[in-house]
């Protein structure tokens, strides 16, 4: 499939996309509402396939990669669903590493947020990709399905299952003790959760334009926190000014990026969303983020 960017749809038309992949509208919805963009030839079944995820586009590191191994891995959650299921990268080489939780969409462990991991792998740490969908049998190798299974789960639970991830990292022995999230979109609010249900067990978290924590809860944040928004994303981006205000008030250390132009899921290197630029440019404020508040 010919790789198209964000810049050929009308915005209008990505903006509907959102509301149909955050739940707000149902895919009948989304191709009776795409239907007046489908001209020339197009259908709106045609820009629903465009505006899906392609991960072939995903792997920026092979599975199968000499720097690194990866394995997937069955997490205790007692607390949670009993059990989450994890796919865990880290470098070729031992020694004590700093780890990090990386947690996906709201579709399920797919194999974008897999190369996210291997890519942390490859920049020395110990990376835990987990899926919150295990205990609804796991990511079912299609975002759509992904999506309905993920309405089934108790979502405290889920925050649980994460939680109990984090902190299995972080007790790890071949870990350094420090444990930090990255998170996209769902993930990304699982992060801000995180930071609030861990306080200083949570040594750095990085939200993707992912929901707020509420304000009240502020003040139980002690990890820094470097937060990135994509422009476009008025939906999520509406939340961060009391957000920003309670993260003040509290004296937590956070540093917020915009950027300017992108839409919602830019990160992601597997539709038109994905803005390279940017993508690029956050993903190595990440790092040096984390090499800042992980190691030493």
């Amino acid at each position: 499939m010919e790789r198209k960017k964000a810049s050929d749809y009308p915005q209008e038309l990505l903006n509907l996309f959102d509301r149909y992949v955050h739940g707000g509208i149902g895919r009948r919805e989304f191709l009776e509402g795409a239907q007046k963009f489908a001209v020339g030839g197009l259908t709106a079944v045609g820009l629903w396939e465009s505006l899906r995820p392609n991960y072939a586009w995903a792997q920026q590191v092979p599975k199968d990669d000499s720097r690194i191994k990866a394995e997937y891995v069955a997490v205790p959650s007692p607390e949670g669903n009993g059990t989450i299921r994890g796919y865990l990268a880290q470098p070729a080489a031992s020694g004590k590493l700093p780890t990090i939780l990386v947690v996906h969409e709201n579709r399920g462990l797919n194999p974008y947020i897999e190369d996210v991991a291997r890519r942390l792998a490859v920049a020395n740490f110990i990376a835990l990709a987990p899926d919150g969908l295990t205990s609804v049998g796991g990511y079912p190798g299609d975002d759509e399905k992904g999506a309905q299974l993920f309405g089934k789960v108790d979502r405290e639970k889920m925050a649980r299952d994460f939680e109990a991830a984090a902190r299995w990292l972080k007790a790890r022995p071949d870990s350094n003790g420090k444990v930090g999230v990255v998170g996209f979109c769902f993930g990304g609010g699982i992060s801000n959760n995180l930071a609030v249900r861990m306080g200083s067990d949570l040594a750095a978290a990085v939200p993707f334009y992912g929901g707020q924590a509420p304000a009240a809860d502020a003040p139980k944040i002690k990890a820094p926190l470097l937060v990135h928004y994509a422009s476009l994303d008025t939906r999520i981006n509406a939340g961060w000014p009391p957000y920003e205000e309670a993260l003040k008030a509290a004296g937590v250390t956070y540093t917020m990026h915009m950027y300017e132009g992108a839409n919602h899921g830019f990160h992601n290197d597997t539709t038109p969303r994905y803005d390279e630029s940017a993508a690029k440019l956050a993903w190595q404020r990440t790092l040096d983020f984390f090499n800042k508040y992980l190691r030493g």
